[in-house]
């Protein structure tokens, strides 16, 4: 097997490598993006942030388990926390310690060998991130934005992805926001600016399509 390069998305688990489609073998139009769920809780606002993310984990692994079901790749975009020499699993770790105050979250969603896994630097999952490319690789056309914060991370990232011209559902009940009040402004904001789609996650449509030759999503606005 040819070494993979330092910046490529991969597999969670080397030993599972080879039961798994090469990046590039596992098409799909649609993708689920987990943005910023593996999580420790540990900085200003976390609190009411914690509160708020709990149904979220609960509709994320529900959400998670149809889309495997369906094949349908799932895709973990990630801060490090400052932890600049960690990786996916030394995050995990970190987040499941007996005292984080995630860890109960995080035992809901937590990524199996069969996940991608991308670190994000800042808010977006698309700045100075292999996001795209990735996506690219799997011709995904459509992504299902969920996570933390509303009215940051997935904020920055649905308009990212919009400015890419991928289609978008951002369910609301599938991310969440410090309070409320933030919460649904920002949802509106997405919806209004991004043309997502904002149903509950139970009522999106799953089954699997193909990419036709030539309908991966463009390159950019013309």
């Amino acid at each position: 097997m040819t070494p993979r390069g330092k910046g490529e998305p991969s597999r969670l688990d080397a030993k599972t490598r080879r039961r798994t489609p090469a990046l590039g073998d596992e098409h799909s139009e649609t993708a689920l993006l987990l943005v910023d769920m593996i999580n420790h809780f540990e900085f200003p606002g976390a609190e009411a942030l914690l509160a708020a993310a709990r149904p979220v984990a609960t509709v994320a692994a529900h959400l998670k388990q149809r889309c495997v079901t369906q094949q349908i790749p799932v895709i973990y975009v990630n801060d490090n926390f400052g932890r600049w020499r960690s990786d996916l699993h030394g995050l995990v770790r970190h987040c499941l310690r007996p005292q984080a105050a995630g860890r109960k979250i995080v035992e809901q969603v937590k990524p199996t060998p069969n996940d991608y896994f991308v670190l994000k630097p800042q808010n977006s999952a698309f700045y100075s991130t292999v996001l795209e490319t990735l996506l690219r690789h799997l011709q995904v056309r459509t992504l299902i934005l969920c996570g933390l914060a509303t009215d940051n991370c997935i904020l920055f990232s649905a308009h990212d992805a919009y400015l890419r011209k991928f289609e978008l559902f951002v369910p609301r009940d599938g991310c969440a926001a410090e309070s409320s009040l933030a919460h649904r402004r920002a949802l509106e904001l997405i919806a209004r600016t991004t043309k997502a789609d904002v149903r509950v996650a139970s009522k999106i449509p799953l089954a699997k399509r193909e990419p036709k030759p030539g309908k991966s999503a463009s390159k950019g606005h013309s």
